[in-house]
């Protein structure tokens, strides 16, 4: 009897893990964190919106909502100086930004469950984790401002009112480069580099692969009449297409030359696609580096040991170096195809 529980509980996991498997975009780009954390819980969540009937987009939107919220116990959040209260602070925040990247998976599940995959839903989804972050660098600044004694006694500053808001504005400044100068420029690039991915291994239908000239000449044809908003999306969209192909040269070099030879992308044969896969796929390790579980960790433990600035330093130096990286290896495989 007792074999029977277990082979029946063996055969019940291995189905879920399945189903779990097919909401992936692939296995190529799925870090490993995420096939035993993320992808699982964000897969219940996708289930319970689809029996609510609830939009994915929807399901973004309130990504959005609590990421950002985390926002406002990162500021508060000091053990040193407010003790468990402080703690308790972290503790939620860390909850509600986990929770939001729960959501965060879980609508690009509940899109490929459903076939409810929208433009609008793609825009919104890369603009998640700028929603949350742009927030909480703001509440780390303001962490810093009302909880700095012991920085400045390492450091022999004088704890007064002059020295304390210069040395916040200068952290003000960093943390701005480090959100719009590194933080979305890793993603957005890394995220490229994804969809490229996926583009080779399973054509337009398995990507998101978007063009500045598509996405322009969309927001061109949409009237402006009933549609402000949605000019406003499509209009930042085309920038953020057109930067991350500003960034790739070779890549678009590559592709122009594709097109070139074999009329349309669907024509490009499997040996080349599976050419491109093999130098493609070791990027992917650094493409997950830059996106949210590494960042999000370095975020924990910098505001649970009570430093929250060090974070700063860690992307601008140490995940900017890993950016350049990527980008000159993938840069440099594209070349030496187009030579071929």
């Amino acid at each position: 009897m007792n074999d029977i529980v277990i082979n029946n509980e063996s055969k019940s996991n291995k189905f879920m893990t399945e189903n779990v498997k097919s909401t992936y975009k692939s296995n190529d780009t799925e870090e490993w964190l995420d096939t035993v954390w993320t992808p699982p819980i964000g897969y219940q969540w996708a289930l319970f919106f689809k029996r609510l009937d609830i939009h994915p987009n929807t399901v973004t939107v309130l990504s959005m909502i609590i990421g950002a919220g985390s926002a406002f116990f990162f500021a508060q959040g000091s053990y040193r100086t407010e003790g468990m209260n402080g703690l308790l602070c972290n503790v939620i925040a860390i909850l509600l930004l986990a929770w939001a990247n729960f959501y965060d998976s879980a609508d690009g599940q509940l899109a490929r469950m459903t076939g409810k995959k929208t433009q609008l839903g793609r825009i919104l989804d890369g603009a998640a984790s700028e929603v949350w972050f742009i927030p909480i660098y703001l509440g780390l600044v303001y962490r810093f401002y009302i909880h700095h004694e012991l920085e400045f006694s390492l450091l022999g500053i004088e704890n007064n009112q002059q020295n304390t808001l210069i040395i916040t504005l200068i952290l003000f400044v960093l943390a701005l480069y480090s959100g719009f100068g590194c933080h979305s420029r890793q993603c957005g690039l890394a995220d490229y580099y994804r969809q490229i991915h996926l583009f080779f291994l399973k054509g337009e239908s398995g990507s998101e692969l978007d063009s500045s000239i598509q996405q322009q000449k969309i927001y061109n044809e949409t009237p402006w009449k009933g549609n402000l908003l949605w000019k406003v999306f499509l209009k930042t969209y085309v920038g953020y297409t057109k930067n991350q192909e500003i960034r790739t040269p070779n890549f678009q070099l590559l592709m122009e030359k594709l097109r070139e030879k074999y009329g349309t992308t669907e024509n490009i044969p499997q040996s080349f696609r599976d050419k491109f896969r093999s130098l493609s796929l070791p990027m992917m390790k650094w493409t997950n580096i830059l996106t949210f579980n590494t960042r999000a960790i370095v975020l924990y433990i910098t505001c649970l040991i009570d430093l929250p600035w060090i974070y700063f330093f860690f992307e601008i130096v140490i995940m900017t170096a890993i950016y350049y990286h990527m980008r000159f290896k993938h840069e440099k495989f594209c070349k030496e195809l187009c030579s071929q």
